[in-house]
């Protein structure tokens, strides 16, 4: 077997275990892991399997095999063995105010998520919005609040649009829709089940899906028409991170502010009716 990772933890050793034991298609998984057991918590199912030569029923075989329901469970665990540093590890970190930390998180990520955006595909996302009957924002959890927040941008510039943040609701809406429409699919993992199911539907009666995610290897590309890939990587213990909510909604704002300079008279003429509608709800 190939030689482990300085980092040492309860899934370590629960892969070492159970290492005899599999097949040697998940053997080819549990090495990859342990070779660079990092890169697999801020990877994918997909990249997993690529880094491994195998297919993703593989890699989710083997996390079943070595005790979890699936791959984010898997990935917690590795996220739960590497969040306690070593003394030494902590003692060559430069001392920084918590303020400066958060601070300089938010700006790399922006700066990431910069790095990360194609533009083409930014105009080709704003030609369909522009185009399309309604638009609909999926996404659940802390990913829901940034359709929410969606919804408002879009809402003020004039366009028909909702934010549907509950799975069952989700995939109502999504049962309805076809072309002409947009669905917009937000989730940093790209691996969420109940948005990806959604989106499928939307997308195989024919309306036109926009994902923004972190992963450009995970499921949820898998089914859209175009994909925004956003900054600010998280492990399963930072879910609902400021930083990957900051790289959606930065997303969100270029396509917001694409369509509002696209539509600059109707956009202009909204953000007053909208403005307007709601002065006397302010002393």
């Amino acid at each position: 077997m190939n030689q482990q990772p300085p980092i040492q933890g309860k899934l370590v050793s629960t892969i070492n275990s159970y290492y005899p034991s599999l097949t040697k298609s998940e053997q080819k998984v549990a090495s990859t892991v342990l070779e660079n057991i990092e890169a697999v918590l801020y990877g994918s199912v997909t990249d997993l399997a690529d880094r491994a030569g195998v297919g993703e029923t593989t890699a989710l075989r083997f996390c079943r095999k070595i005790g979890f329901r699936g791959y984010q469970e898997f990935k917690l665990a590795i996220a739960k063995d590497l969040s306690n540093p070593t003394s030494e590890e902590h003692d060559s970190e430069k001392p920084v105010t918590l303020s400066q930390s958060l601070a300089t998180h938010a700006k790399h990520t922006i700066d990431e998520t910069l790095q990360m955006v194609d533009d083409q595909t930014v105009d080709e996302c704003i030609d369909a919005l522009n185009a399309a009957h309604t638009i609909h924002f999926f996404g659940v959890g802390t990913s829901g609040v940034t359709a929410m927040d969606a919804k408002m941008r879009f809402l003020r510039i004039g366009f028909r649009t909702d934010a549907i943040i509950d799975p069952h609701v989700q995939s109502m809406t999504a049962a309805t829709l076809g072309e002409g429409n947009v669905v917009v699919g937000i989730s940093v993992s790209g691996s969420t089940k109940d948005t990806i199911d959604s989106l499928s539907i939307a997308k195989e009666n024919g309306a036109t899906v926009i994902v923004i995610t972190h992963y450009v290897r995970s499921p949820i590309t898998k089914i859209a028409d175009y994909v925004l890939l956003s900054g600010g990587r998280q492990s399963p213990l930072e879910g609902g991170s400021i930083g990957a909510k900051m790289s959606q909604l930065y997303l969100i704002d270029i396509l917001s502010t694409g369509l509002a300079i696209y539509r600059k008279e109707q956009s202009v003429g909204m953000k007053q009716k909208t403005a307007d509608s709601v002065v006397d709800k302010s002393y």
